[in-house]
Formats: C-alpha cells, structure tokens, sequence
C-alpha cells in the first residue's frame, strides 16, 4: 500500500470502543502506536479497555444524551481524527414497530453521529485537517426484512459520509466510511436467521484498518462477495427483483 496514511502519535477519538468492532480497531489503532480517547456508555469496559491499551484516554459517552454529547466534544475536539463505531441493533418488523426502540436506534446511530460531527467539524477545517471514519453496515444500502430503525439509520449515516466527503474535498479533511456485513457480537446473537460469511471483529477491524491507512478508498464494503448484493444487485436489479431475492414470500 503506497504511502500509507500515519497515525502514530495521533489522537484518534473512537466512540463505540467498548465492544465488538470498535473495541478491535481500538487495539490495532494501539498498536500502530496511536493515542486513543475511548468512549461508550460504560465506563467500566472503558476502563478495562484503556488498562489493555496503556496511555489511552477514557471518556464515558452516552451519544443519545445531547447534553452529554456537546460536553465530550468540547473535551476531544483537539483530536486528529474520529472512528464512530456505534451499532444500537434491536431487530424489528414493520408489523411489531416499536417507535421508542426504533426512535433510539436512531439516535445512536446517526444523529449521535450528526451531532458530533456538527460541532467538530468547522473546527478541523479551519485548522485544514481532520479525518472521520464512520462505520456504516451493508444494511444501509437497500432495504431488508426486519430492519426497521437499524437499516435506515445506517443508510442515513452512509448519506452523510458522502455529503460530507463532496464538501470537504481540498479542506484536508478526510472522509471515509465502512460498511461490514455480520460480525459475531452480542447484537448479532439477536438474530434467528442464517448470517452469510459472518465475520469475527478482529477480521472485520483489519478491514477497516486497511481503510483507514489508505488514503486514496472513500468508502469499503465487505465483505465479499456477500456485500455485491447489496452494493451491486440492490442497487442494479429492479427492486421488485431484489425484494424477491431478500424476502421471499412463502410462495416463493
């Protein structure tokens, strides 16, 4: 990989480490001799986080609390750069909608997100450097059974990543998302069904470290072949063809 992107001795401000992906990616960002500040909402994973991980910042976040929120930013603007990991998964039909549970989803992950980004932001383009990572999921591309709440957040995260990639062009602020399909975590034991090529999160982070030390890739799907029905058929096939593919009906 030619020129890779440094990120010894720079200050990487990941929320979501605590668990499953994020808390992987934390711990390669570690090794590669970063300075980490980690957030989620408990603080006590945190900690046993930034025990493993010698030198890192702890900064409990619950991403939903505005108030909390602008308090943290105001703590980690000065970092170089930002890994938003956060996954709040409950799966849920259209016909059992939760409107508390799915509300919260989206919260978690995306306005979380937009909230954060909003009051980082202008900051790193005036100083004319920064780099956000936001981790997406393949969800976020099409729609899918059961996904209420979780896949249009994630489509709306995905969106953002690009709004904001075309408008930072040349402000040395760097845009990149990532977008993993199943990974074994504790939201992914929710599911009752067949996962394809589910990942464990330590394969799922080198995928996303591969994006992170390569400047050149906006965005990276994994994986494959599983995320071409998603970022290809999705978005080739008329999507009452895709619809029989993902949700068949009985008949069918």
């Amino acid at each position: 990989m030619p020129n890779p992107r440094p990120v010894k001795d720079k200050t990487y401000w990941i929320i979501g480490a605590s668990e499953g992906l994020g808390r992987e990616v934390a711990r390669e960002m570690h090794r590669l001799g970063a300075r980490l500040i980690l957030s989620a909402r408990s603080a006590e994973r945190l900690q046993e986080l930034a025990e493993e991980l010698p030198g890192s910042e702890i900064l409990p976040l619950d991403v939903t609390d505005r108030d909390a929120l602008v308090a943290a930013v105001d703590q980690a603007r000065h970092a170089d750069g930002l890994i938003y990991s956060v996954g709040l998964y409950e799966p849920m039909r259209a016909q059992e909608w939760d409107p508390e549970v799915a509300e919260t989803m989206v919260e978690a992950n995306f306005t979380g997100a937009l909230r954060i980004l909003g009051r980082l932001v202008p900051g790193w383009v005036e100083r004319a450097s920064g780099h956000v990572v936001l981790i997406g999921s393949l969800a976020g591309f099409s729609g899918l059974p059961g996904a209420i709440g979780y896949g249009a957040s994630k489509a709306a995260l995905r969106h953002l990543a690009e709004d904001m990639y075309l408008d930072l062009k040349g402000t040395g602020v760097d845009v990149q998302v990532a977008n993993p399909g199943f990974i074994r975590t504790r939201l992914t034991e929710k599911n009752d069904f067949a996962m394809p090529q589910i990942m464990e999160p330590k394969e799922a982070a080198r995928h996303v470290m591969v994006l992170i030390r390569n400047p050149e890739p906006r965005q990276v799907s994994f994986p494959r072949p599983f995320a071409w029905v998603f970022t290809v058929l999705g978005r080739c096939l008329p999507f009452r063809l895709y619809a029989r593919v993902v949700a068949p009906t009985p008949a069918e």
